[in-house]
């Protein structure tokens, strides 16, 4: 981490902070962490919150707790109940639980994420420094501000600069649409861990276990690590199965197509281990 990173980072909450101050999306992983001390060290109004998802993994959940200034929301279902609802397990292209039990909150509110283009290719496509994640409108009112900015493959509009121009558009935007902010997006895995080591700052204790990804237990975008997580805790694995069992009742009383006989058959395809059990339009309608 440079002095210039985290100055910039800094110089863009305080630009974008909204009169009522930003919701704080708060995971419990690290990032979380860097943009918690970043916002602190802003002086920008802020409320943090965590999605509870019902399949974080309980040290996460214990961690998120010791820290008061975090509030934790529910979202009324679980992962269990969903896999039931929607009769077809979530995966890398279709993650109806992150819409479900992440993304419905703060509609109307300037959201601050720990998202960095590191992570992944997707976040490189389809995240910059200011993220309206549904266009509708923006887009429009960019053109009418003349402001440049991209449109992503996931319809959602991108600005990468922290001006007068972007702010303009914020400021029109963000009571109607989820806006999201990512004072972070450029930095790197060192960045994050020598901002925290400078400030002293706690993490995860995941990470002391060997854990590199803080996130859902069982999550497809986890890859082999989903193996890792489901021996650390083999209850999760079997609430899995028991909702994959459920989810295939679902679909015979529905008459959908069948290609799983039980629950621990479909834990194996969602796993990657029947390679003839590969395409997700076979298990929808």
């Amino acid at each position: 981490m440079t002095i210039q990173q985290e100055k910039k980072a800094l110089e863009c909450l305080r630009m974008f902070q909204p009169d009522d101050g930003y919701i704080l999306g708060y995971s419990g992983g690290k990032d979380s962490d860097v943009i918690l001390g970043l916002t602190e060290l802003s002086g920008a109004k802020y409320k943090a919150v965590h999605n509870l998802t019902t399949i974080d993994a309980p040290e996460t959940v214990n961690y998120i707790k010791s820290q008061p200034q975090i509030e934790i929301l529910k979202s009324g279902t679980t992962m269990w109940k969903l896999i039931e609802k929607m009769k077809y397990p979530p995966t890398r292209i279709v993650r109806y639980c992150c819409a479900e039990l992440k993304e419905k909150s703060n509609i109307g509110k300037i959201t601050i994420t720990g998202v960095r283009k590191d992570e992944s290719e997707n976040r490189k496509a389809n995240q910059g420094l200011i993220t309206f994640p549904q266009r509708d409108d923006v887009a429009r009112i960019a053109d009418e501000l003349d402001i440049n900015f991209l449109l992503t493959d996931k319809r959602g509009v991108v600005l990468n600069n922290d001006n007068d121009e972007s702010r303009r558009l914020v400021e029109q935007c963000y009571r109607t649409h989820k806006t999201l902010v990512n004072p972070i997006i450029d930095w790197i895995d060192a960045d994050v861990w020598d901002f925290l080591k400078h400030y002293n700052i706690d993490s995860n204790p995941l990470y002391q276990c060997g854990f590199d990804r803080i996130g859902c237990i069982g999550c497809p975008m986890a890859n082999k690590q989903r193996y890792a997580q489901f021996q650390r805790y083999p209850k999760y694995r079997l609430n899995y199965v028991k909702a994959f069992d459920r989810m295939i009742q679902r679909r015979i009383e529905t008459d959908m197509p069948q290609i799983w006989n039980n629950g621990e058959e479909c834990m194996r395809w969602w796993l990657g281990e029947n390679p003839n059990q590969l395409f997700l339009e076979n298990t929808r309608n």
